[in-house]
């Protein structure tokens, strides 16, 4: 199959964000509200990826080191600090643990990928570090949002049970096995969910993409179920850091709860 693809231009973009109008329509409708966010998140988004473009496309041309290295710093702090941003709970240093989690699985995941899978020369290669970084930390900053909220939830819902148990003996890891468990499971089970029914119910992005630029079927298949695995591997060890980074933080050496560290945002 020879490799082309067919370019879009700026007009063709304007034809599918007015598809977009039918979300608004039926927004106001309803009177759901929610015009104006949509508004406000198609230009957000279009904007940032149109820069995001132009600035891989300078990344790409100089293809230096020290540039990749700069922007996977930056996509992995973002990430970091956005998966703590819509739980209704929080505690102090919690950020600096979501960073530490997403920064330490989806960088050990992206290096097996580029070292010992792909096998890329050099390493830095952009149009592969970057992609695959990118792919790996959105899902994993999903995992470890699911995870870390839901552990936090389940604490606060279990206080009296958590506080009973440190009473009668147990340790901290015996009193919050529970939630530890279920916050685990929460973070990983969408990543499974999707695994489930790749293929046979959805066509994942990275695949889609890899046949619209004229890959061989075969070829872009291998990669997605590269690219799956990464993502597996990656939000597991992910979710399983923030909520042992969380544990550390809201259990004291002496096995005590300290439930006043967690804040309920309204």
């Amino acid at each position: 199959m020879q490799s082309s693809y067919i370019e879009l231009s700026y007009w063709q973009l304007a034809v599918a964000a007015a598809l977009v109008l039918a979300n608004g329509l039926i927004s106001i409708s309803l009177n759901l509200a929610l015009e104006k966010q949509l508004l406000i998140a198609s230009l957000r988004m279009t904007v940032q990826l149109l820069l995001v473009g132009l600035i891989l496309q300078w990344v790409f041309a100089l293809a230096s080191w020290y540039l990749v290295i700069s922007i996977m710093l930056v996509m992995t702090v973002v990430a970091g600090i956005s998966a703590v941003g819509r739980g209704p709970n929080r505690y102090r240093g919690m950020q600096v643990n979501s960073i530490a989690s997403v920064w330490i699985s989806s960088w050990l995941v992206t290096s097996v990928a580029l070292l010992a899978v792909v096998q890329v020369e050099p390493w830095y290669r952009p149009q592969y570090a970057i992609p695959l970084l990118g792919m790996i930390l959105g899902n994993s900053l999903n995992g470890i949002s699911l995870a870390m909220d839901r552990f936090l939830s389940e604490l606060m819902l279990r206080r009296n049970q958590v506080d009973a148990l440190l009473a009668m003996g147990a340790t901290s890891w015996e009193a919050a096995r529970q939630p530890v468990q279920d916050a685990v499971r929460a973070g990983m089970i969408p990543t499974i969910n999707v695994m489930m029914v790749a293929g046979i119910v959805s066509l994942p992005g990275m695949m889609t993409g890899q046949l619209l630029a004229g890959v061989e079927p075969v070829q872009a298949i291998k990669y997605q179920i590269v690219i799956m695995f990464l993502i597996a591997s990656s939000t597991a060890l992910g979710a399983v850091g923030a909520v042992a980074l969380s544990f550390r933080c809201l259990f004291s050496k002496r096995h005590q709860f300290v439930h006043e560290a967690i804040n309920t945002r309204s």
